[in-house]
């Protein structure tokens, strides 16, 4: 899939072809019943456990009705902030998307399809095919975005189906959602439209007038990366990299691709190493970007505190 989404951060850090044939063993829905996605696979419920046993029928599920999974653990403490947002968010959405949870732990061999190298790590499938999302515990309002685009790259490949759910189900019992400010209203408007420009605009107008605004901070962050990736060409960027080492631009430019192709850990490098060799005058730039990449792979994640470590060790 080539659309750029936020899926795009970790595109390609998933390997399912071991998993896709794997004997199916139907989840169990919670009341006894399986709503069935419009046009497609029966669905337990908007939210249900999966195993490395029954993941073939999710995969068949997301030819329907776009999958969102999520990888968790019990022992993991973002996770357990980060598992109610999903939950809500996907309420909200009422069958448009289904949640596939997977406990890590119980099931090793989905942990090591999906590469789950830290957790919470959120990943969607549609048409069978894996589009992650993000990794960490990130903003309710960030979530919504995500999934926003998720949906219109789910539209594009023609995954439109959606899971019947009663009032229980759909939270209609819980408070109407308070309308967006308006900013990220614009935001929101402008990324389901792929007007990147437009949406770090209104990011950047958001924060200006009000700094602490974590959610715009966090939103701005990934469709800087979004804007900056798109187009690119991973081929050229890396032998216009290679051929200069210590041009910024050129080092930023397959960092981005990195991040966006789920090499976390060789985009950190890269950017370390760059660092490591311009001289003192030059660096400001290269940690801004660290600093930016940091924020939005998530300040608990391991591979951010290895990188942040390094960093602080080339600085002193």
């Amino acid at each position: 899939m080539s659309t750029p989404t936020p899926g795009s951060v970790l595109r390609g850090a998933v390997d399912l072809s071991s998993l896709r044939n794997r004997p199916q063993s139907p989840a169990a829905p919670a009341d006894g019943s399986a709503p069935t996605a419009a046009g497609g696979a029966p669905a337990p419920s908007l939210v249900f456990d999966v195993t490395d046993a029954s993941f073939g029928q999710v995969l068949e599920l997301s030819r329907s009705v776009p999958v969102v999974v999520d990888l968790w653990a019990e022992w993991c403490g973002p996770c357990k902030q980060l598992s109610p947002i999903l939950e809500k968010v996907v309420a909200e959405l009422a069958g448009k998307v289904v949640l596939a949870k997977v406990d890590v732990d119980a099931n090793p061999q989905l942990a090591q399809g999906f590469r789950a190298q830290s957790i919470p790590m959120v990943v969607a499938l549609v048409a069978g095919q894996p589009v992650p999302l993000f990794t960490g515990a990130v903003p309710e309002q960030q979530v919504r975005e995500v999934f926003a685009q998720l949906l219109q790259l789910a539209a594009q490949h023609g995954v439109t189906g959606t899971v019947p759910v009663d009032g229980a189900e759909a939270g209609s019992e819980e408070p109407v959602e308070q309308p967006l400010p308006p900013l990220h209203a614009e935001a929101f408007a402008a990324i389901e439209e792929g007007d990147y420009p437009r949406a770090i605009a209104a990011y950047e107008q958001a924060l200006a007038e009000n700094p602490r605004d974590a959610d715009a901070r966090a939103g701005l962050g990934q469709v800087r990366l979004l804007d900056r990736v798109q187009g690119a060409d991973l081929q050229a960027a890396r032998a216009a990299a290679a051929a200069a080492p210590t041009d910024i631009e050129a080092q930023f430019t397959v960092a981005d691709l990195d991040i966006a192709g789920g090499h976390v850990e060789d985009a950190f490098a890269r950017l370390l190493d760059l660092f490591g060799a311009l001289p003192s005058d030059e660096r400001a730039p290269v940690r801004e970007r660290l600093l930016e990449l940091f924020g939005l792979i998530g300040d608990e994640d391991p591979r951010v505190i290895r990188a942040r470590s390094r960093l602080a060790s080339l600085l002193f």
